[in-house]
């Protein structure tokens, strides 16, 4: 990967937003299946567009965020196992920068990395800087030559 696929400063948006999206699902809905809500999210449209770094997408709240989605993806938001605590916020974070280091598109990463590994990796990783454990994961699952490590290709 030659570099970033967007502009730095729209990362700590668009990661802090994501985050706190995934994290507030139980205001939308409290049985809100979060695996399934965030798979659905992360293979959307809009996701698509943030992974471009669009900038309109990139600085809407989360709450707006989530009612771009849920308009133009029609996404219907499916009742389920809930996602409690801090795992869904960071686990949001976590795709968000890991698009960002990687490039590779969203709705292939949550193919590769399932919500449900995030979960269980969540105790080791989320102690972690978020560049770090981007790093590791990526070791992990073989994706390593795509990641944008230590302030490369910035």
């Amino acid at each position: 990967m030659a570099g970033h696929p967007y502009n730095a400063a729209y990362l700590q948006e668009i990661s802090e937003t994501q985050g706190a999206l995934f994290e507030r699902l139980q205001d939308v809905s409290p049985n809100v299946d979060g695996r399934e809500f965030i798979r659905a999210y992360m293979k959307s449209d809009t996701r698509r567009f943030l992974d471009r770094g669009d900038v309109y997408l990139a600085t809407l709240s989360p709450s707006e965020l989530m009612d771009y989605y849920r308009a133009e993806d029609a996404h219907d938001i499916k009742d389920g196992r809930p996602f409690r605590g801090s795992a869904p916020n960071w686990i949001g974070q976590f795709y968000a920068q890991y698009q960002w280091q990687t490039g590779t598109e969203s709705r292939d990463i949550v193919d590769q990395i399932t919500p449900e590994w995030l979960e269980s990796a969540y105790p080791g990783l989320h102690d972690l800087d978020m560049r770090l454990a981007v790093e590791k994961v990526a070791a992990e699952v073989g994706d390593s030559e795509n990641c944008i490590c230590d302030g490369r290709g910035q």
